[in-house]
């Protein structure tokens, strides 16, 4: 292959002359190889060597003598070629001599639409560990176990996106025996056929964004992949948890983590079937139909007391003493249903705690008013003031109460259930609320004589 269609910044880019001015156009070329994009993204002018873990590593590879190839590359162990317009491998002697040492790759959105080509880059890394391919069009390609061998010490594969069908799915899982996680996201599945030889290495399934209605398609799943420890099937629209205790446990013996936010769920007999799962202590679980018309609090509190063995919900912790105190109101939260309609969990928790009385509802917020009786001389009247108005502006309201004004008046609070008599309230800028005044209680006038002095004040 000539040196200008693989570095159009060569010297020798356009050897006899063709592409002049006045010459004819170029054929487009569809799509690039993986060793043309590599070569330019890493190349030492795009891609400056730098020292330190991680970082660049020069390659100086041996290539037959006329190769197109640059003489070195700094090539890092994790190359990230997203969005470069790849549709082929390219030459796989220099995929081998530069790739030796990568263990990380990400091809998502690109143009690979052939399995071949992808095995080509694949076969030539001995070492790689993830692959990402999300986002190319992979939906009407047959891969054939020939081709899939290539991906035996794939660890971590991503296929997001590809629209991948089942039975590729089911060729690859046969064809990596090391495989761990597999990420299967918005690739439009409705159902899952079933295989005859299981994936007992995988741990970890994100299969998000499909449509995955029906338990049996879960089911096919956990035959599949017995020894999984986490499944994200989150926006998959499931509808309801069905089998026996002794069914599900057989079924995901090792799970650990499961995501079912935004599933169809709608009965907590669904959340208590959860609890057959043996392993399970992370569960993730929002936006279910079944929890809409419940507040944050009940929401939690009720979650919580329906699985007593899991340990983190939505995300967060669930202490010891959260579990206690939720598991103390789901018993009240249930005391006036009728007893063909209390859940098994309320009569586990029953035995544990015994039969709770509703809490005493108290209200802690702070009084706004109160209704007091204002004394001055003979006239007395009830006057509702406003607690959180200083002691000057108490006596600007009672000015039309008791026609005096508010330098002609001496004021005293007097607490309906103190022993000690009245209290003047003689510092202008004090909040009413600091006297803890009451309904009921009294407050008292005394009107100031011309020469500044008052009536003496009775308790």
């Amino acid at each position: 292959m000539s040196i200008w269609l693989f570095y159009p910044w060569a010297d020798t880019a356009d050897p006899e002359g063709m592409w002049d001015s006045g010459a004819m156009d170029p054929p487009e070329q569809e799509g690039r190889t993986f060793m043309q994009v590599l070569s330019e993204k890493y190349s030492p002018e795009n891609f400056p060597y730098r020292r330190g873990p991680g970082m660049g590593k020069v390659v100086v590879p041996t290539l037959p003598q006329g190769s197109p190839m640059k003489d070195r590359l700094n090539l890092p162990s994790v190359l990230v070629l997203s969005g470069c317009g790849i549709s082929h491998a390219g030459e796989e002697r220099e995929i081998a001599a530069f790739c030796t040492h990568v263990v990380e790759l990400d091809l998502s959105h690109n143009k690979l639409q052939d399995w071949h080509e992808i095995s080509k880059i694949v076969s030539n890394i001995p070492n790689l560990d993830f692959l990402n391919l999300s986002s190319n069009p992979l939906s009407e390609v047959v891969l054939e176990p020939s081709s899939a061998e290539a991906f035996a010490r794939v660890r971590r594969l991503v296929l997001n996106n590809t629209q991948v069908s089942w039975d590729t799915v089911l060729v690859l899982t046969r064809e990596m025996p090391e495989l761990e996680e597999l990420f299967l996201c918005l690739n439009g599945y409705t159902g899952v056929s079933a295989c005859t030889l299981p994936c007992h290495t995988l741990r970890l399934l994100h299969i998000t964004d499909n449509n995955l209605q029906d338990w049996a398609e879960v089911r096919r799943i956990g035959s599949m992949f017995p020894g999984l420890e986490t499944l994200v099937m989150a926006n998959c629209n499931l509808s309801c948890i069905q089998d026996s205790e002794d069914t599900l446990g057989r079924l995901f013996p090792n799970l650990r983590s499961i995501n079912l936010h935004n599933s169809g769920l709608s009965r907590w007999e669904d959340i208590e079937k959860l609890n057959h799962f043996p392993k399970l202590e992370d569960v993730r679980l929002q936006g279910i139909p079944l929890l809409q018309n419940y507040t944050n609090t009940e929401r939690r509190s009720l979650m919580v007391a329906h699985l007593p063995s899991v340990s983190s919900l939505n995300g967060s912790v669930v202490t010891y003493g959260e579990r206690e105190d939720s598991e103390r109101f789901f018993i009240r939260y249930h005391v006036d249903y009728p007893e063909d309609q209390l859940p098994y969990r309320y009569h586990c928790l029953v035995t544990k705690y015994g039969k709770l009385e509703p809490l005493a509802e108290i209200d802690l917020r702070p009084r706004c008013h109160a209704e007091v009786e204002v004394h001055c001389e003979d006239m007395v009247e009830q006057v509702s003031i406003r607690l959180d108005q200083t002691v000057a502006e108490l006596k600007k309201q009672l000015r039309t109460v008791v026609q005096l004004s508010a330098s002609q008046m001496r004021l005293y609070y007097i607490d309906k259930d103190s022993v000690f008599g009245p209290e003047e309230m003689k510092y202008h800028t004090r909040a009413l609320h600091s006297y803890s005044i009451q309904d009921g209680d009294q407050l008292l006038v005394v009107p100031k004589t011309s020469k500044g002095t008052t009536a003496t004040v009775k308790p």
